[in-house]
């Protein structure tokens, strides 16, 4: 199997995305520790692949997909090819449920999803989330309404909820209040 690789730089640094031949399987911010996790979960989900720089359609959606985000425009996001655990898939699509400018809790995720002791587990599918942004794992804070874990670092968690909050409007919630999705 081969996967595409595009670095898209973006006003938070670069992020790397890879694309399969179903959709984007991959966007992260460059760092040494998501660089680990993100090989370990491509030996998992993508065995036998080979890695090439590669230009496609998915990968240049997913650039005009961040260069819109960015600029406060939505627009449609590229096809996904999401790999993982059961329980993982329906955290992801969960996180696609909140709208901009909105947050959750892992525990109102994992009520939502009819596991209301689980929080633990999803805040670790959302730590496994494979593609930032897209899928919003930056959306969900603390039960107490605190920033908590985010790949990409808590400065680039609270640059994103506040540039939601300004480009996309609140919706119910904000930055620091549970939104009224879950």
């Amino acid at each position: 199997m081969t996967l595409c690789r595009r670095q898209i730089e973006t006003p938070l640094g670069p992020m790397l995305a890879l694309a399969s031949d179903q959709g984007l399987c991959a966007l992260e911010f460059i760092g040494p520790t998501r660089a680990v996790r993100l090989e370990a979960r491509l030996r998992r989900w993508f065995p036998a692949h080979e890695i090439v720089d590669e230009m496609t359609p998915t990968l240049a959606r997913t650039r005009e997909w961040l260069s819109a985000y960015f600029e406060g425009a939505a627009a449609d996001a590229p096809p996904l090819d999401l790999r993982g655990a059961a329980f993982e898939r329906r955290v992801w699509t969960a996180l696609r449920q909140i709208p901009s400018g909105a947050t959750s809790s892992y525990g109102a995720i994992a009520a939502t999803l009819g596991a209301p002791g689980a929080a633990r587990a999803v805040g670790a599918a959302n730590g496994a989330n494979p593609v930032s942004l897209i899928v919003p794992c930056h959306r969900v804070i603390g039960s107490s309404g605190t920033l908590v874990g985010y790949g990409g670092g808590l400065d680039r968690k609270k640059w994103l909820l506040d540039h939601e909050a300004r480009a996309f409007g609140v919706r119910g919630a904000g930055f620091g209040r549970q939104g009224s999705m879950f």
